[in-house]
């Protein structure tokens, strides 16, 4: 594993080299018709982000998160950012100025905005990789990142999800923490990059906290780490700053919130990033390993006891307050939330599609550190593999994070080979090679087991949603539902975004933890019995009820209650005040008209 090699001639390579990746995924997309564009595949996050783009442009507040148009009436508050609504909203607006269509520039953002962040994440993976695998190991680190990202989906076409921009920003953060000491200012960019993604979205509070004790271990190992520190503290406290004052009301700075950026964040990233800066600019606390030790431990202590003291909610698990019937009925089904061992019960082929290349990495880290010659870039690259391998192994949703990260030292691992194989001539060598590829290319991986899915499932493609009917999800089958006056839909779930997102009516139910009283409503509904939903409709104002019989959320409430108000529908008995929409009867989505209410 080579040394990082520096210089603007290596960032132009880097960015030309992503550059060209990214448009290759960008002709690969224009090339299948952008997809996503009419049939979002069931993502009701980049949908519903969509609307809060939307509700942004149509003069909702800034700093007002309202999902006006989901739940109860008044709707809930949004956890989400709006560090994202604005660069898309801002490419709306600027396509909107040069098309005069805002349904096009619409499109444009979808295609753009997930595009330019494929694009800075390769740049990012590219410098991360030379840093830690010198020039060798950047075009293998574009290709099967590249790859991996791209099969992913996270930089699909219409992703306008936070995902992607929280990767970018991790990857940049450790970019360029392992460029830092050749740089005077990447430390604190890359303090910067952490600041931003926590603020993007708590799901990379893990991979925050990593980098942030990796950056203070170094410091305690070696005293020449004090600059890097120093820095690294005050772009994460600055920018955190920033964030809480951009991005939150000023009548709510006192109100903390576990899920999304606010004064508890803030007060954490203050507190540890001033307080690193200051212990890394105070000689006589730097002067010895053990009084950096030390001061860094109590630093830690204080942060525990702030957080114990001030924000004691915050140390609970991310769903312990959730409603049990939520759990069982919602959270316990959604395919990112599932863990490890789940899958290796239920769906033992898709484990082969997430885990194997992190896997793999983690042992080449390990063969690494057994054989001696251990480096800073070291630690930090295999700290935030085994973190987000465990978070993974919790939760399937982090396999992305630990997709990626696995990246640089498979990348590296390839430029070791390579290097041996241009020396030697013999078959063996070129046939290691190509076996050390492979086996680094996720999507290999992932066609592996869609295969193992094909031969033991019959043919069902467990890795993307199992037997799933998503054709009840495509834009196209929400027109009859578009060109109706609005109203308020009584709907599952998973269809609560589309219905926002292809119309202009409201719907109860959406996939998001805050909704807790539309979700719940609309399972009274489907779950008890017609003169249940009845009750609810007239309350409520319902005008029409809106079923996809194919969709799995369907097949669990159906299973739930089979003499329920859903099932009944599904097996044709509507009562006397729903009036079957005719020109759907039979269609992926099937519509009722409430006619009898009162």
């Amino acid at each position: 594993m080579g040394t990082a090699e520096n210089g603007a001639a290596t960032w132009k390579s880097d960015l030309v080299l992503a550059l060209l990746a990214a448009l290759l995924a960008l002709a690969i997309d224009a090339w299948s018709g952008f997809g996503p564009l009419t049939d979002a595949g069931g993502d009701n996050d980049n949908l519903l982000r969509l609307v809060e783009v939307r509700d942004l442009l149509a003069g909702q507040g800034w700093f007002d998160l309202h999902q006006y148009r989901m739940g109860l009436e008044g709707g809930f508050v949004m956890h989400w950012s709006r560090l994202v609504d604005a660069p898309i909203a801002a490419i709306v607006l600027a396509a909107s100025a040069l098309t005069g269509s805002r349904p096009l520039a619409e499109d444009v953002a979808q295609v753009l905005w997930p595009a330019l962040l494929f694009f800075g994440t390769l740049f990012f993976t590219a410098r991360a990789a030379r840093s830690f695998g010198g020039g060798g190991a950047v075009l293998p680190a574009i290709l099967i990142g590249g790859a991996g990202y791209y099969f992913i989906g996270i930089y699909a076409t219409g992703a306008l999800d936070h995902h992607n921009v929280q990767l970018m920003l991790t990857m940049a953060s450790l970019a360029l923490l392992l460029e830092a000491p050749a740089r005077r200012w990447a430390a604190l960019f890359s303090g910067l990059s952490a600041a931003l993604t926590l603020a993007v979205g708590m799901e990379t509070v893990p991979y925050v906290a990593t980098i942030g004790v990796c950056v203070s271990l170094l410091f305690v190992a070696d005293a020449g780490e004090r600059t890097i520190a120093r820095d690294f503290g005050l772009g994460f406290a600055g920018v955190a700053a920033l964030v809480l004052v951009v991005t939150v009301s000023p009548s709510a700075w006192g109100v903390a919130q576990c899920d999304a950026f606010s004064v508890a964040q803030f007060v954490v990233a203050a507190i540890a990033g001033i307080g690193l800066a200051a212990l890394a600019s105070t000689k006589p606390a730097a002067r010895s390993w053990h009084r950096r030790l030390a001061s860094l431990a109590a630093l830690g202590v204080v942060l525990v006891v702030v957080v114990a003291a001030l924000f004691p909610q915050c140390l609970a698990a991310p769903y312990a307050s959730l409603d049990p019937r939520l759990k069982d009925l919602w959270l316990d089904h959604i395919d990112e939330a599932q863990s490890l061992f789940t899958l290796l019960v239920r769906d033992p082929a898709r484990v082969a599609a997430r885990y194997a290349t992190p896997l793999v990495a983690i042992i080449l880290m390990a063969q690494h550190l057994r054989r001696g010659g251990w480096r800073r870039q070291d630690s930090l690259v295999a700290a935030l593999l085994f973190v987000a391998f465990a978070v993974g192994a919790w939760q399937v949703r982090g396999t992305t994070f630990s997709i990626a990260f696995a990246v640089i030292p498979l990348s590296a691992w390839i430029a070791k080979w390579r290097a041996r194989a241009e020396t030697s001539s013999s078959l063996g060598a070129a046939l290691r090679l190509a076996a050390v590829w492979l086996v680094s290319i996720n999507p290999v991986w992932t066609g592996v087991a869609a295969a193992a899915s094909m031969a033991f499932d019959k043919g069902t493609a467990v890795a993307d949603g199992g037997t799933m009917d998503r054709t009840c999800e495509r834009k196209a089958t929400f027109a009859p539902l578009a060109g109706m006056t609005g109203t308020t839909v009584l709907t599952i779930s998973n269809l609560g975004a589309s219905v926002l997102a292809y119309s202009g009516h409201r719907a109860f139910a959406g996939p998001y933890h805050r909704n807790v009283a539309g979700n719940l409503l609309a399972l009274d509904a489907f779950l008890g019995s017609a003169d249940d939903a009845r009750r609810i409709v007239e309350a409520h104002s319902v005008g029409l009820v809106a079923i996809c019989p194919g969709n799995i959320e369907t097949q669990i409430l159906t299973r739930k209650a089979p003499q329920g108000f859903l099932a009944g529908l599904l097996h044709g008995s509507v009562p006397d005040w729903l009036e079957p929409v005719g020109e759907t009867k039979g269609g992926p989505i099937e519509l009722y008209r409430v006619r009898q209410v009162g």
